[in-house]
């Protein structure tokens, strides 16, 4: 149905690494630094700063700042072990267990191979969320004002997280004869190896391979820049963050939509097949809670007056 064709765009030939350092004095093999594990950092890094700007500047919150440095450092910390555990477990519980429990009674240690890829965007938030519950309530501080620092940063961090799922060649489109198709290599989809050569620092190409939606630069946009630029200009120049909660639902709900739109458009996981009906993937079904829990916090925030200087 789907053919290669001249008009599809080719894949750059990125490396999935940054650079490979060779450990081979200490009889180890190369350690490559890989563009995904870069964008974490970055996203993190950046978010922090970014977090620290926002609390820097009473006057956006309507006179006084929720949150100190030392709250912001200890926040990260924990955002950090959020992200990685909740992102983990979250692929287990919502991929592996009801998709996949057969492979795991067969090697149950493959839980713990997270090298391997499986980490779900859902359960980082979940892991978010409980890092920010704990951070409240060790700091005696206000959880809204907390959470929308989070609906904020978040945005940064998917930006750099579907840019390196890019350079990966993973997590790509469905099949398309649009001009903007391209020809990804085979591999990394439904859990095969990685279809890079490491000895030839070259993408491996079987020929079969058909011109399919880069959905992980939609992703990169719909997900992450769009909302990073849309909430942005609201809490600087419109005093979003004066109404606590308002932010963080903005967030759930600009994600919500981007994932829906996006999901039309990327390959789902091939071990979903035949087990979701054709019009559901379960990226919709997980996004489907972060649009009610963010139609529920911009409707509580509007409920209420924005913070003031006299107020705060």
């Amino acid at each position: 149905m789907y053919a290669l064709t001249t008009a599809a765009l080719s894949f750059p030939e990125f490396s999935p690494a940054l650079i490979e350092i060779d450990l081979g004095f200490l009889g180890l093999p190369t350690f490559p630094i890989r563009w995904y594990a870069l964008a974490y950092i970055a996203g993190l890094v950046i978010g922090w700063r970014y977090a620290l700007a926002l609390v820097r500047r009473p006057s956006l919150w309507g006179g006084q700042s929720p949150a100190t440095r030392d709250d912001i450092d200890d926040l990260l910390f924990y955002v950090t072990l959020g992200v990685i555990l909740g992102g983990r477990i979250g692929y287990i519980l919502f991929y592996q267990l009801p998709f996949q429990f057969e492979f795991i009674q067969r090697d149950p240690w493959s839980l713990l191979r997270i090298w391997e890829g499986g980490m779900s965007f859902h359960g980082g938030l979940l892991g978010v969320a409980v890092a920010i519950l704990i951070i409240a309530r060790q700091r005696g501080i206000k959880l809204m004002p907390i959470a929308d620092i989070a609906g904020v940063v978040t945005p940064i961090g998917l930006f750099f997280g579907r840019c390196a799922n890019f350079i990966n060649a993973e997590l790509f489109g469905r099949p398309t004869d649009l001009p903007i198709g391209m020809v990804f290599p085979e591999g990394n989809a439904g859990g095969t190896p990685s279809a890079y050569n490491w000895e030839t620092n070259q993408w491996v190409y079987t020929g079969a391979e058909v011109a399919r939606h880069p959905s992980q630069l939609y992703e990169a946009t719909l997900e992450g820049l769009i909302p990073a630029i849309i909430i942005s200009v609201l809490v600087w120049r419109f005093g979003l963050l004066k109404r606590p909660g308002m932010a963080a639902g903005l967030f759930l709900l600009l994600y919500g939509i981007g994932r829906s739109i996006v999901e039309q458009f990327r390959m789902p996981d091939s071990f979903t097949w035949g087990v979701m009906p054709e019009w559901l993937t379960m990226g919709q079904l997980l996004s489907l809670p972060m649009w009610l829990g963010g139609a529920f916090l911009v409707w509580n925030a509007m409920r209420k007056p924005p913070a003031s200087a006299a107020s705060a």
